[in-house]
């Protein structure tokens, strides 16, 4: 008896072992080319490993996704301001059309879309299906393939098929089942499964796999090809017209390729690609499979991002480089996703950490001189800069140190689907790979390389975990190395270390180490002599102070983390002076740079604005922020307006706190101050003490903002006979709340604005939304109403509520030539306060003002627009005015144009002197642009 329960005992532990590789997946597929459609009939075998039965199964069936606007998918686009997928056309889109699901007997099983899911299958089993127990489910569908605009796979303008999730395959079950819809992140988590595949195609496809082709042949004018292949996880299937995938025998494997080559002759890739081979075999363990696909969609998906993306014309690396580069990165990616079966959107980050730590390992043992900037480093001019000097690899902590200063990193363990796009691209992989080495650095032996081998070996083609990771790593040390998992890996915690004293006994040193965040990670403490390093150790236990004492040496400053071991926010303050007067010296740079902590550092740049009363100013800017973000900045930039003939310029001091816990997101404060002119040889000087409180959802994927902001502006200003006013200098305490939630389908914005003065009072309301819907009409609806509480200045529109042109009195707008009332500077318009378009009269309110502007597109980028409100000034009555026009939208916010039409003055575009009634909106600030292409990446 007991033999027999031993028996049980071991086959079952060997059914769960090995029970992935049990999953059968027959496919017969005929490609209509015309409609891009396949109708398949499909087999799933699917064997039951779990400890419990079945009364139900679930399937991906990611083709589904792409069905219409409202997949989980599509609302991924939508949050990424990406637009290609909701304007497509419907012949773009794919999906799937099931007419049967059954069992071997042809019997129909009942199944659904579970809500919110509409790209998952759930298939209800007649009866439970018991552990150790196999069932043949049998799918008839139709499958529409998508453009691949939207993900780079599907179909090409020229016909090219570029497969990937094409077909059903059945989900995971681990005690629960992992369901998980297609969000582009191209990590379908599923069983590998032995394929068998026949195949119906135009005789002009070139078909590639890698899966075996077991024969082909050509009939009535279709060709039929049979592939097959054990223990794959999502194969790729191209059918190609126009090209063919490049076939490469590289140490007995055949690597089927399309990564561009850079013109690389045929021996010099196979070099390549035989070396990338057997560095992953020594490092990793031997491939399973005969063929390694390694596709140019592969790579874009997932490229190393950097120099190594500049254009052609700009070749900073060495031939070949830039091709082995890009190999390592896909063929390692496949290497690891194709042989180890972990969960991609919950654990992802072990893929990350392991793919990354090779991929330094390989540059540091094939190139170890090479630079972040190529052979640009040696230029005269460039090699002047700290980034210059920096190696190839210095860009994957770089990346990460982005996020973590911004305080929008997140930690490891984080689900993919809930990353803001460039943690899940580039900052999370890259800072799971950094740790790796940091953790290699700290052992400071082979465990980190011998644990990766012995994971990959006692895990290939299994199922495995993160936690089957961690238990080889804390296995194969004597180290206590549970701050890397519990602090690195699981929280988002930065990393921040100061020397907080030291103190000289005898020929010793006490060096007080401070770790000013709440977390146990070893920190290397160096001595340093003439710049060199003389002396190293590494300090543990750190959450609480520690004091080492250290012999001197000779050493002439103290440091920590000296050589970037560790990414750690903030490194300025990991210096201190033993012999020496400063802890650092100074360094000044000509133009901005990477932060180098070993120095004080001060930049120098010019820097050109304009305006039409100063002209083109130039001067130098003097500041301290490098390309990273830091807390503190200062900024000087005097400026000599070539028109005005004097100077103008600007400076400001601010400083931040970042929160990571709650919804507080930082706290800044400062001060500015800015002089410019205003007009014809008139002057302002504009004195700002500011508070600001910035509040973002704790889920970074939520694009809700909220700030308050407290100000108190202080102006000069020159008088100006042609627009007196009783207070030509003043001050206004301002208090503002801003509210916004955006993406590409629902914008809703808005705000509650208070201004405190000596001479009036005043409070105002503005709300926005837009709104895309699915039959791409938009519609955008904005709200403003202000009131006066007092006002005492009735005797002038100063600080009255403009209808079309605030005269901006705060100076916060960028007008262009803002004293202008006529001419071109007079036509530009900011949606401010009333937000019309024509210029009617009463042109000002100094009681109260309401308006509602309203558009709405009749094609494209040309819009209908039409405004209306009620103007009131004291002893008057409410004048209702209305306007309405045409609106050119090249970049909503951005760069617009609108022509009016009908208004309260008649037919605008019949009266004389048009051309000076079109108004327009244009943004030059720089800022201002980049945050146009960065708000999908944040």
């Amino acid at each position: 008896m007991k033999i027999k329960f031993f028996l049980v005992v071991l086959l079952w532990g060997l059914g769960i072992t090995f029970g992935f590789s049990q999953t059968s997946i027959n496919i017969t597929a005929v490609l209509n080319d015309s409609t891009r459609t396949f109708n398949i009939q499909q087999e799933i075998i699917y064997e039951n490993t779990s400890a419990g039965a079945l009364p139900e199964l679930y399937f991906n069936d990611w083709a589904n996704s792409f069905k219409d606007k409202s997949t989980p998918l599509a609302k991924r686009f939508a949050e990424d301001y990406l637009r290609r997928f909701h304007f497509a056309k419907d012949e773009e889109r794919g999906f799937t059309k099931i007419y049967s699901i059954t069992n071997q007997n042809v019997q129909n099983f009942t199944w659904e879309r579970p809500e919110g899911f509409p790209d998952i299958i759930k298939v209800e089993l007649t009866q439970p299906l018991l552990p150790g127990e196999k069932i043949s489910v049998n799918f008839l569908y139709q499958v529409k393939i998508p453009s691949e605009k939207f993900t780079r796979y599907g179909v090409d303008d020229q016909g090219n098929y570029k497969l990937k999730y094409w077909y059903i395959t059945p989900a995971v079950f681990d005690g629960e089942w992992k369901i998980y819809s297609d969000k582009n992140l191209g990590n379908q988590f599923t069983v590998p499964a032995n394929y068998s595949i026949k195949l119906t195609t135009p005789p002009s496809l070139y078909v590639a796999s890698v899966l075996n082709t077991d024969r082909f042949f050509t009939d009535n004018g279709f060709k039929t090809t049979y592939l097959s292949g054990e223990n794959h996880v999502n194969p790729h299937l191209y059918l190609t017209k126009t090209y063919r995938l490049e076939a490469l025998d590289v140490n007995s494997k055949i690597v089927l390729t399309s990564v561009e080559d850079d013109g690389l002759i045929f021996g010099m890739k196979g070099m390549i690609l035989n070396r990338i081979l057997k560095f992953l075999e020594t490092r990793l363990g031997a491939y399973p499979q005969e063929t390694i696909m390694v596709t140019r969609e592969d790579y874009l998906n997932n490229p190393v991002y950097g120099l190594n993306q500049l254009p052609q014309f700009i070749r900073p690396f060495p031939d070949g480089f830039q091709y082995d580069i890009k190999q390592l990165k896909t063929i390692t990616e496949n290497y690891l996703r194709n042989t180890l079966f972990l969960n991609p959107r919950e654990e992802k980050w072990v893929y990350d950490a392991i793919h990354i730590s090779l991929m330094m390992d390989y540059v540091d043992t094939y190139y170890p001189d090479m630079k972040l900037m190529g052979s640009l480093s040696s230029v005269i001019g460039i090699r002047w800069f700290h980034a210059a000097s920096l190696e190839f690899n210095d860009q994957y902590p770089l990346l990460y140190l982005n996020m973590a200063r911004l305080n929008i990193d997140q930690p490891l363990t984080t689900s993919q689907d809930s990353l803001v796009k460039f943690n899940v691209n580039i900052a999370n992989a890259y800072k799971a790979g950094t740790g790796l080495k940091y953790l290699e650095t700290f052992l400071n032996d082979e465990t980190v390389k011998n644990s990766i081998k012995e994971f990959y070996k006692d895990n290939l083609l299994q199922s495995t975990e993160a936690a089957d990771f961690r238990e080889i790593l804390e296995r194969n040390t004597q180290k206590d190395i549970s701050w890397f998992f519990d602090d690195y890996v699981s929280s988002s915690d930065k990393i921040d270390f100061k020397i907080k004293h030291v103190k000289k006994v005898g020929d010793s040193l006490q060096v007080t180490i401070k770790n000013k965040k709440d977390n146990n990670m070893p920190v290397p403490l160096y001595g340093l002599k003439d710049g060199d390093i003389i002396y190293k150790t590494w300090v543990e236990n750190t959450r609480e102070d520690q004091t080492i004492t250290i012999p001197r040496h000779g050493i002439e400053r103290l440091a920590l983390n000296h050589e970037a071991i560790i990414p750690e926010i903030n490194r300025r303050d990991n210096y201190r002076g033993v012999t020496t007067l400063l802890n650092k010296p100074v360094q000044f740079r000509l133009l901005q740079d990477l932060e180098d902590p070993r120095y004080y550092q001060v930049f120098f740049m010019p820097e050109v604005s304009y305006n039409l009363y100063d002209g083109i100013a130039v001067g130098p800017k003097v500041y301290n922020k490098p390309f990273l973000n830091r807390n503190f900045d200062f900024r000087i930039s005097p400026k000599f307006g070539f028109n005005s003939q004097t100077i103008v310029g600007s400076g400001s001091i601010s400083n931040s706190h970042y929160y990571d816990e709650d919804n507080l997101f930082a706290i800044r404060y400062g001060i500015s101050g800015v002089r410019f002119s205003y007009g014809y040889d008139l002057f302002y000087e504009k004195f700002t003490p500011h508070l600001g409180f910035f509040f973002r959802n704790s889920y970074l994927r939520d694009n809700e903002r909220q700030s308050l902001i407290l100000r108190n502006i202080n102006v000069k200003r020159d008088f100006d006979l042609l627009n007196p006013v009783d207070q030509p200098n003043y001050n206004v305490f301002n208090l503002s709340y801003n509210y916004s939630d955006t993406n590409l389908v629902d914008y809703v914005a808005g705000g509650i604005d208070y201004e405190l003065a000596k001479n009036f009072s005043k409070v105002a309301v503005e709300l926005e939304y837009r709104k895309l819907f699915r039959n791409n009409r938009q519609i955008n609806l904005r709200l403003f109403a202000g009131t006066f509480i007092y006002n005492d200045e009735r005797d002038n529109d100063y600080f009255s509520f403009a209808l079309d042109r605030p005269t901006d009195y705060l100076f916060d707008y960028n007008y262009y030539g803002r004293s202008q009332g006529s001419g071109l500077f007079s036509q530009q318009i900011i949606m401010a306060e009333g937000g019309f378009k024509s210029q009617l009269e009463p042109a000002f309110a100094n009681q109260w003002l309401t308006t509602i502007n309203a558009s709405t597109n009749l094609w494209k980028w040309i819009f209908a627009y039409g405004d209306v409100g009620l103007v009131k000034n004291q002893f008057a009555p409410a004048h209702f005015v209305y306007d309405s026009g045409l609106r050119v939208s090249l970049v909503q916010d951005y760069f617009e144009i609108f022509f009016p039409v009908y208004s309260n003055l008649g037919w605008e575009i019949a009266q004389d002197n048009y051309d000076q009634k079109i108004r327009f909106i244009v943004t030059l600030d720089i800022n201002t642009l980049i945050r146009l292409f960065t708000r999908e990446w944040y």
